[in-house]
């Protein structure tokens, strides 16, 4: 598996167990933004990790799974930021971080149409 798929299934575990830190910080503290964050952190630590996994030699999966942990990172970052430190990562970085989970499920849907029209009829 090349470098930087595993690097993105460590990245993936990383926000697994920060999601679920962040789910039990957000049911004693209480606060939206935590549970937000750590939902947001555990469905694209999933994606990731599958995306991560897959074993396929396209290129495709891996900028989805990078686009959707880049964005999953800073939008949930942001909002955990806002609870524990009083202030934003920097500004827009929630709205950017949610464009970015966007741009990732859409280009694993463009790799995946895009893929298919490609492959030989045998592996179809």
């Amino acid at each position: 598996m090349p470098l930087w798929r595993r690097a993105l299934l460590a990245i993936s575990g990383l926000m697994g167990a920060a999601g679920i830190g962040l789910a039990a910080a957000g049911a004693h503290m209480g606060g939206e933004n935590l549970t937000s964050a750590a939902t947001f952190l555990l469905i694209h630590a999933a994606a990731v990790a599958g995306l991560s996994a897959s074993g396929s030699a396209m290129r495709g999966p891996g900028i989805s799974a990078s686009l959707l942990a880049l964005g999953a990172i800073l939008f949930s970052g942001d909002l955990a930021a806002r609870v524990f430190w009083g202030e934003r990562l920097f500004p827009m970085a929630a709205p950017a971080g949610g464009i970015i989970m966007i741009a990732g499920w859409l280009s694993l849907t463009v790799f995946a149409l895009v893929s298919r029209r490609r492959a030989p009829p045998s592996q179809m």
